[in-house]
Parts: C-alpha cells; structure tokens; sequence
C-alpha cells in the first residue's frame, strides 16, 4: 500500500489544491466502506492577501504543513477559511496557530463557537461569515460566503469565488476515492462512488441540501472545488443534476422518520449516520435532526409529522445531555403511541443516558422497531453494520404496517395478474451469496442468478437494495456464489429472519475461500466471484462479477431450482 503523501497541483488562477491522500481506507465512518481511501483537500489561494481552507487532520500534520510551506511563507498567511470545525483537525491548526499566530480564522457563527471551545486557552482572530459579508483578497478575489447549515455540519460553510469561479464546496460534492487524477476526467467511473458518498452523508438531510443547491443554481461556477476527492471541472452540471435528482427522491418519499440526536465527540453522529443509511435504502425518508441546533418548535413539527422515531444519545457524567433530555420531553409529549421508536447512543465509562431514555419509552408504551444500540467509544465495523440493518428491519416494520393498514381487496385466484404469472415462471438455481469485508460478514437467499459472459466468465445477481448484503455487494468486492443442493435444509435456514448484527452462520459448517469469504460445506458447488460492475434496475442492484475460483463439492447432486406462481414476490 502506498504511504499517505500530498499531492499539489495548480487548479485555477492563484489557487492550489493540496491533497492529502490516505491510499487505503479509514475506519471511523461508515462513508468509508467501500475501502477506495480518499482525499482531504486544502485550497490555497495567493493573491494581494494569502488564505488557505480547510486543513487536513492530524495524521497529515506534519507533511501537510511541509508541503504547505514549500508554497506560501507562512507569516505571510493572512487567513484560513474553515468550511466545518472538526475535532479532528485540532492537531493540524494548533501547529499553524504557532506558526502563524496572526492569522484571522474565517467561520460561520456555529464553527466559531466550536473553534473556541476547541481552543479555550486561546484568543483567536476569527471572523465570522454570515453570509452578507465578502473577503476581499485582491486581484479580484473577493470571496463571498455561503453558510450552509446541516444537522450532521451545523458550522458548514461554502466559499464562491467569483474571479476564477471556484466553488469550495466543503462536504458536499464530493467522493471518497484516492488516486493520481486532481481533475474528474472520465468521471462516469466516479458515478458509484458519488452515489454512495451522498448516501452516506446527504441522504438524511436532502432538504438542506436542496437549499444548499439553490443557493448555488445562480452562481457561474467553472470549478467545484470540494472536501474529498477529484476537483469537478467536467461533470459539473451533471453532479448538480445528480444531487438535485437525489435529494428530491427522497423528498418525494411517502413514509418519513425523525432521526433525533445529539452528539459529544462524534460517536453517536457516526451511529446516526449508519442507521439513516440504512431506512434510506428501504425508501423512507429521514430528517435527521440535531437537536443541540435546532429550535423545540422544528423538532415538535417533526415528530407530529413522522412515522417512527429514533433517539441517540451520548452518556455526559452519567446524563443525556440537556438538549436531548429537552428533546425527549417534546417527543413525550407530541408523539402517537402507535408510532414506533427507537433508541441508541454511545458512551465512555457508562450508558446511562441510552437507558433513561429506552426506560422513559417503554414505560409511556411504545413499541421498537428495533434492540437498543449501544456503542462504547468509537464505533468498529461490526457496531456499523449492525446500525444499517437496525434501520432498514425500522423502515420494513413501517412499511409492513402501513400495508397491514390498507383497505384489503377481495381477489379470486383467477383475478390474479396474468403478467405476475407469467414473470413467476422464470426460474433460477437457487444459490446463498456470502460476503465478507474486513471483520463483516453477510449472506442472502438468492434465485435470481444468472450466467452473464463466456470470456471472462461471469454471472449476474440481482440484490434488492433493502438486504443487508446489499453494502458489501460494490464494485471491487468480492463474494462466493453457493450453489445449493436439492433435498438439503440450508434454505431453510437463510429464509429466516436475522436481528440486526446476528451471524448468519451461526450452527452452520463453512469454510474460508481464498477470497476470504465463507463457503457452505454442503452446497452442491461454490463459486468465488469478483464484481466488476453494479446498475441501478428498480428496487434492485444488478451485480455483474467475474468468476475466479470454483468447485464442484458433491459430484453426483442435483441444484436445487426455486419455483414462484407468480412474479410480484421471491
């Protein structure tokens, strides 16, 4: 694997991009599962005054401010802009404030009072943008400001530049990939993993990102110049587009959950954000709400509106903080009975506050939707996985109910579709995908399997996007294809429904392929699969992978065939 370095490059009249690039993958968020690294850019801009965005965390420190000198004295930086105040790069501004100590901070209101508690021995220049003002650094460089608030960013904070037209775009925009390329030429291949950044990330606050989209619609950009990954110079229109098309889908949801949190050190934002991700994919919408930034009247409306509810806290001294303490009481008391909730949070030493709220609940009756989450510290993988398969068995339970609610019709069995009849008649192999990355592994029932290519040889799968697999099923991962045999019980044991987390293999006799990936000892054979490709075909994923490895275990049996009556259902 290569070492973390920084890259630079000229992107525009007096502007630079710094990249720090981490090769192989990060491990505290979700966001970056797909194991293809990613960027943190910083922008230079030298002009009559010097400014410098967005600095990297403090495992880039040291090269990054080595890279960073080789460009600008720095006791001639006059700036430096931040688009969010994160923990993180605490490290990485404390070595510039020693050796910049005149330079004026630029922020929105929220990051500047982050920016101080992060520094409270300190007295910083800061300038705080509101929006109205703008930034003149010569030779036309006069920045204007656009703050941008989001539940999971409450300090965020977009930069226009209209001399070079560069819009520093921060969080949004952007993509967790690594690679020698600054600008997005052939950015079709990009297109998956921009899709899962904004699903990560913007999926559970789409409504702030609509206003953040129109707020950028009348500005003449030429560049987006973002927080992660390439520098967007050719596909501008069409990320726009994407992000417009995104947003309102999940607008347009029929069934909607307020995700309600507050979060200490980022731990209980990290599970919020693996469980929006997974309702979201199921097709209900989330409105992820902070409730250390917003007003009791927002949180109230919300919850009226809603149809299931999930809180997360962090434990404080053996408390929910008091916003989320006040946030409770509102939901007390506007909530339906009938709604379904849910709970989570992290904590240190002890989870107090996770079970005061789960006690407080239960005794005014709700039901769950899911087991409470508790993560101590910083969330793993494993913790993760579990919170996207809680969301998606949250957003299923609402589905199912809203269905259960429907006025039934009464349909004879010869009223039934012909067409569904027809489809049902299709009929597959029926196979068990497993899948292994890192310390998760999953599996799925599957039929719908077919053989795709002769050279290289390689197979069709249709995932449904609610299954848990569905996240480790992305181009570049690879899984095993178990061939089942007619006559044994396996099926019977995947048909079964798992709790969010369980082992799927639990009582079940496997081995390891080279792949890493679990093989069933008594299937009829097995295939090791590469996916090369993955399209977006309704409700379902189409995986196209490469076969790389495969036995046949039991010579003389025969594959088990999965027969429907009709084509509206597995």
């Amino acid at each position: 694997m290569k070492p973390r370095d920084v890259q630079v490059a000229l992107i525009a009249a007096d502007t630079t991009v710094l990249r720090s690039r981490t090769w192989d993958r990060l491990k505290f968020e979700v966001e970056y599962s797909l194991q293809r690294g990613t960027t943190a850019n910083s922008y230079l801009i030298q002009a009559g005054k010097t400014a410098v965005f967005d600095p990297p965390g403090g495992s880039f420190t040291e090269i990054y401010l080595r890279e960073l000198q080789q460009c600008v004295d720095l006791q001639q930086l006059d700036y430096v802009i931040l688009g969010h105040v994160n923990p993180n790069r605490t490290v990485t501004l404390k070595a510039l404030i020693q050796l910049a100590p005149h330079v004026t901070f630029v922020c929105s209101k929220a990051g500047a009072v982050a920016l101080r508690s992060a520094f409270p021995e300190q007295e910083l220049n800061i300038l705080v943008a509101r929006g109205e003002e703008t930034l003149d650094l010569g030779r036309g460089h006069q920045l204007q400001f656009i703050p941008i608030p989001t539940p999971r960013w409450p300090d965020e904070l977009c930069t226009y530049d209209p001399e070079t037209r560069v819009l520093f775009t921060d969080k949004l925009l952007g993509a967790h990939v690594c690679g020698d390329q600054v600008f997005d030429e052939g950015w079709k291949l990009l297109d998956e993993d921009r899709r899962y950044y904004y699903d990560c990330l913007h999926a559970a606050q789409s409504r702030q990102v609509e206003i953040a989209l129109d707020k950028f619609a009348p500005l003449s950009v030429k560049l987006y110049a973002p927080g992660h990954g390439p520098v967007v110079r050719y596909s501008l229109s069409r990320l726009f587009h994407d992000y417009r098309t995104w947003s309102q889908q999940q607008q347009d949801q029929d069934m909607t959950v307020a995700l309600i949190y507050a979060s200490a050190y980022g731990n209980t934002a990290t599970l919020a954000q693996a469980i929006a991700k997974g309702i979201t994919k199921v097709g209900v919408r989330v409105e992820s709400i902070n409730c250390e930034f917003t007003a009791l009247d927002e949180i109230q409306a919300a919850v009226q509106k809603c149809d299931g509810f999930i809180i997360g806290s962090p434990t404080l001294g053996g408390h929910m903080p008091t916003q989320v303490q006040t946030a409770l009481g509102t939901v007390l008391s506007t909530a339906a009975k009938t709604k379904l909730a849910g709970v989570f949070g992290s904590y240190g030493w002890s989870g107090e506050a996770i079970d005061e709220i789960e006690g407080k609940l239960q005794h005014a009756g709700y039901r769950f939707g899911f087991e409470t989450i508790r993560a101590k510290f910083k969330p793993n993988d494993v913790i993760l996985q579990q919170c996207k398969e809680a969301g998606t068995d949250f957003a299923q339970a609402l589905k199912k109910a809203k269905k259960m609610r429907a006025p039934r019709q009464s349909v004879s069995g010869s009223q039934i579709d012909r067409t569904e009849q027809a489809v049902g008649r299709i009929v597959g192999s029926l196979c068990v995908v497993s899948a292994k990355r890192e310390e998760v592994t999953s599996a799925m029932l599957a039929s719908w399997v077919s053989q795709a290519s002769f050279s290289p040889p390689g197979l069709t799968i249709a995932v449904a996007k609610d299954r848990a697999i569905e996240s480790l099923m992305h181009t570049g991962d690879k899984f095993v294809l178990n061939i089942l045999q007619e006559g044994m019980n396996l099926r019977r044991h995947f048909l079964k429904s798992f709790a969010p987390g369980e082992d799927r293999f639990a009582d079940l006799s496997i081995q390891e392929a080279e792949n890493g990936c679990p093989i069933l000892s008594d299937a009829l054979a097995y295939l090791e699969c590469s996916i090369r490709s993955r399209s977006e075909c309704g409700d379902h994923w189409l995986v196209y992978a490469i076969v790389e490895n495969g036995s046949v275990l039991e010579p003389t049996g025969v594959a088990a065939v999965h027969h429907r009556k009709s084509g509206s259902y597995y």
